[in-house]
């Protein structure tokens, strides 16, 4: 079967993964590219797509890995391949689905790096408020930091969904589920300066549903959001990424005593095992709790029954 072009293809790949497979947009997204990247190689090795095998699929593998990603992207990109296989198996360009013999590898997930509440504050205290777009960024990181929100959620929310009064957002997360968040009194103060006051002095008349908004008075885009946080982290000198600030989200709240329920459901969390990996984080939290609440040998000279009422007291239920 004669292969159809690489872009042409990928861009199939894409809206099959949206349409019959239901994948979340950015997750089809980032399948196709895997695939694009696929195909641009066979493309350099002149080697129509029908004629792979699994051993040009393992060289290919190899090849990424020499380029410097990790083995969580090459797990990922492998399962962005068994899909695209099963696609190519599909439309008859492929007879076996030659991505399932690529083993993923088991990532050792790397602890999250957090920052200081003192590094975040240092960090927002270095934006130029003077401006529209500083006031905007300063409401925008003050509410990423203050909700735990992801990159596309930040860009994607809406007005319709900021509710001041109480101090509450309906997020929309992966999978395209909703989330109740509510958010704090310096993040309203923020978000109120910019909708009210510097959102109104670029848009003017015009209506956007969005939130945030660029300099023309557009949603903006992630990738905004992303370059906008790259020269504060300059300006700053405090290391960091945007999504460092749901990290710092997380690991505070638990520092400050919330339930691991809790903080799973303000991240959007599917898995309570995801929100686990900020257990690890502060070591601190956890001597205080063993220190507060298992009483041990404190005292040398205390009785069974001393200690069984020191329990009843921390646990009265």
């Amino acid at each position: 079967m004669t292969d159809k072009p690489a872009a042409p293809l990928a861009e199939e790949f894409y809206a099959d993964l949206l349409l019959v497979g239901r994948r979340a947009g950015l997750t089809a997204r980032a399948y196709a590219e895997s695939a694009a990247t696929l195909l641009q190689w066979a493309g350099e090795q002149s080697r129509p797509l029908g004629s792979l095998t699994v051993r040009d699929l393992l060289y290919y593998i190899a090849l990424r890995r020499t380029q410097g990603i990790s083995d969580l992207t090459v797990a990922k990109e492998i399962s962005a391949l068994r899909s695209f296989g099963e696609f190519l198996l599909r439309k008859g360009i492929w007879t076996e689905n030659l991505a399932l013999e690529l083993d993923r590898p088991k990532a050792s997930r790397a602890l999250p790096k957090v920052l200081s509440v003192e590094q975040v504050d240092a960090l927002l205290a270095a934006i130029d408020t003077s401006t529209p777009l500083g006031v905007r960024d300063r409401a925008l990181y003050e509410l990423i930091y203050s909700c735990g929100l992801r990159i596309s959620e930040a860009a994607g929310l809406l007005l319709a969904n900021v509710h001041f009064k109480e101090k509450l957002l309906i997020v929309l997360g992966k999978g395209s589920k909703e989330r109740l968040v509510p958010f704090g009194d310096i993040a309203l103060e923020w978000l109120e300066r910019w909708v009210h006051e510097a959102r109104p002095a670029i848009l003017g008349q015009r209506q956007v549903p969005e939130v945030f908004v660029n300099a023309r008075g557009t949603p903006l885009s992630r990738k905004g959001i992303w370059k906008n946080f790259q020269a504060l982290e300059a300006k700053s000198g405090v290391q960091s990424k945007v999504h460092t600030l749901r990290h710092s989200f997380a690991t505070h709240l638990l520092a400050g005593g919330a339930d691991l329920r809790s903080v799973q459901e303000l991240l959007g969390h599917a898995d309570l095992s995801t929100t686990q990996i900020y257990t690890h984080i502060d070591d601190s939290r956890l001597q205080e709790c063993h220190r507060d609440f298992f009483p041990g040998h404190k005292d040398e000279t205390c009785s069974e029954t001393s200690v069984s009422e020191q329990v009843t007291v921390k646990y009265d239920v």
